[in-house]
């Protein structure tokens, strides 16, 4: 079964929710001393990615405050980039960009209503 646009901001919601409840009283230095804790991290971060590229565009420009071009390239970063991933950046997403991207996709969702 085909997800709809709606599921996917959900997924969204699911991802952010679980990202929060992994890094809940941590630092930037478990992502660098607990491995496990990084590649949960960077999976939630990649299904937050894949979901992003499935959102309408018309949604998006509504809410043109979030980079969603780079959102969407997050996913392809952890795929063939992954010896590459600056950990203060990954961290960075974590403590300053994860509430604007909840925000607006709290907002599609209020403003989608039921499933389209």
């Amino acid at each position: 079964m085909v997800a709809t646009a709606r599921q996917r901001l959900q997924h969204m919601k699911d991802a952010i929710k679980n990202i929060r409840a992994l890094l809940l009283e941590k630092d930037s230095s478990a992502l660098a001393d607990e491995p496990v804790t990084r590649a949960a991290y960077e999976r939630f971060l990649e299904i937050l990615s894949e979901a992003s590229r499935h959102v309408p565009q018309a949604w998006k420009e509504q809410h043109a405050e979030i980079p969603w071009r780079q959102v969407a390239d997050l996913g392809n970063h952890f795929r063939h980039g992954y010896d590459k991933i600056d950990l203060p950046i990954l961290w960075n997403v974590y403590a300053h960009d994860l509430d604007a991207i909840e925000m607006a996709v709290d907002a599609m969702m209020m403003e989608t209503g039921e499933d389209r």
